[in-house]
């Protein structure tokens, strides 16, 4: 998959076309909280440090304060990476219609099924959808899911979901993502030190959510990871704090 991360201003146009699922980064605002950072910002640093798509995941989040969190964020940095809402579709359309750019939802197994949630929010939107097994997978793929990736874990044992699934490893991540035939990120405890693994197993991307969440300096975070991807040094982008 290519790694473009522009997203086009002012229409949903492009967002499904050169998704960078490289640095993915999963949004909990209580560990952005307790690391001393309010979520915007980090989200912002991240950015800049080189995360390429954001999921904004607050699972015990009153609909209008999400929806409140969707706009600021979008505002933010929709501009330079896709902006995704997990599983509230219903706050995913308040924000488009509200005239935000946020780019597309993801969701879980236990969640609207994926058909619907396509003929929800258009031909034009980002969906994904977090798979553990070889038959979720083979349903993902099929065409009329509507999926565009598939979250792929969990890696590693994880506290940041309650409802995690148990952990897969690097082997069998490994053959999950040789299985599936939609682009993979992988997810679940992932840090700087998996990368280069995943990377070689086939994997699009690595989503986080503590490994920058939780961190000091999220933008440095970024940086490494991200840099950890690439296998090389990452510098800074032109006008990255305009």
């Amino acid at each position: 998959m290519s790694g473009g991360s522009a997203v086009g201003a002012g229409s949903l146009t492009g967002y499904r076309e050169g998704i960078d699922l490289s640095v993915y980064l999963v949004t909990d605002s209580a560990q952005a909280r307790a690391a001393g950072h309010d979520l915007v910002d980090l989200v912002y640093e991240a950015v800049a440090g080189g995360v390429t798509l954001v999921q904004l995941r607050e699972k015990d989040m009153p609909a209008r304060e999400f929806l409140d969190l969707v706009l600021r964020v979008s505002t933010a940095v929709a501009l330079k990476v896709p902006v995704l809402v997990n599983d509230r579709v219903d706050v995913y359309l308040a924000a488009r219609e509200m005239g935000s750019r946020v780019a597309g939802v993801h969701v879980g197994q236990h969640d609207l099924p994926t058909a619907l949630v396509r003929a929800l929010v258009g031909p034009e939107a980002i969906v994904g959808l977090s798979a553990a097994s070889e038959d979720q997978l083979f349903e993902a793929g099929l065409k009329s899911a509507g999926v565009d990736y598939v979250g792929i874990g969990a890696l590693h044992h994880t506290t940041s979901k309650k409802d995690a699934p148990e952990q897969l490893g690097h082997a069998r991540l490994a053959e999950l993502i040789a299985l599936s035939t939609l682009p993979s990120v992988a997810i679940g405890g992932v840090g700087p030190d998996d990368l280069p693994l995943l990377r070689a197993s086939g994997a699009d991307g690595a989503a986080v959510v503590s490994a920058i969440c939780g961190a000091a300096d999220p933008r440095e975070a970024a940086r490494a990871l991200a840099e950890a991807w690439a296998g090389e040094p990452v510098g800074e982008s032109e006008g990255e704090d305009a």
